[in-house]
């Protein structure tokens, strides 16, 4: 093979998607933010709705969403993403709007706008990156913190005596009868990433076509919260997140 072969359009099988920045990204290495952005530009690049989506992005990592994918973007306080999104959506029905939110934003200081959202059936999509920690801001303690689990906050691990038990939202989210599409993915292996990219599109279509609130969960690592190596980061969310937060679609009423 020449290199003139390789460099052929029809032996091409990846490529930068056209709505990623150029900007280097500043997460931390092994993080799972870069790979559900590059998702999510894949999936509206291919779907044709640039023009048309509308990001809603709060505090933490997620919000700086805005530097990555060259979409429109809205800033919303701590936790109310799920609050402006309803805003928009509304206003224009034609967009296609969705939030992008951590757990500490969505499960915690968020909790009351997700799961009402959700209940109105607003017909959003919300991207829930769950790394059961709060990265941004030190590595505290987050609602989907495991029991055992040390953070900064709990250096001896959680203790569900003084801590509580770790908050599984999305199962909360499947019972409410405005949700049409709840799933639970990660992105650590090429085939999960594969999984996560059908999910958000069909998260993006429920939205388009007004069939309710749809929520892709995608389990993740914070390498740096979690004090791992990228390598052991995955290890132990294999070895220890999934057990608490099982992947698989848990609630989907829209035929595909």
């Amino acid at each position: 093979m020449t290199p003139q072969d390789i460099i052929r359009p029809e032996n091409k099988v990846y490529a930068r998607p056209a709505l990623l920045n150029e900007n280097n990204m500043h997460y931390c290495p092994g993080c799972s933010h870069g790979v559900v952005h590059k998702l999510i530009a894949e999936v509206l690049e291919e779907m044709g709705l640039a023009d048309k989506a509308i990001g809603i992005a709060p505090v933490g990592c997620a919000v700086f969403a805005y530097n990555y994918v060259d979409i429109d973007w809205i800033e919303a306080a701590h936790g109310r993403a799920p609050a402006v999104a309803t805003a928009v959506k509304r206003l224009d029905p034609t967009r296609m709007v969705f939030t992008y939110q951590g757990d500490g934003d969505l499960a915690a200081i968020g909790t009351c706008e997700a799961i009402h959202a959700a209940n109105r059936a607003e017909n959003i999509a919300i991207i829930f990156i769950n790394n059961g920690i709060y990265g941004m801001t030190g590595g505290q303690m987050a609602p989907t913190t495991l029991e055992g689990m040390k953070t900064s906050t709990t250096p001896y691990g959680r203790r569900v005596e003084l801590n509580g038990y770790p908050l599984a939202i999305t199962n909360l989210m499947t019972q409410l009868d405005g949700t049409c599409y709840v799933t639970r993915q990660a992105v650590h292996t090429p085939a999960a990433v594969r999984k996560t990219k059908a999910a958000i599109r069909q998260a993006f279509s429920n939205s388009m076509d007004g069939s309710g609130t749809s929520v892709v969960e995608v389990v993740s690592t914070c390498a740096s919260g979690w004090k791992m190596t990228p390598v052991q980061a995955n290890k132990w969310m294999e070895e220890n997140m999934f057990a608490k937060y099982p992947l698989g679609d848990l609630k989907n009423t829209v035929q595909q």
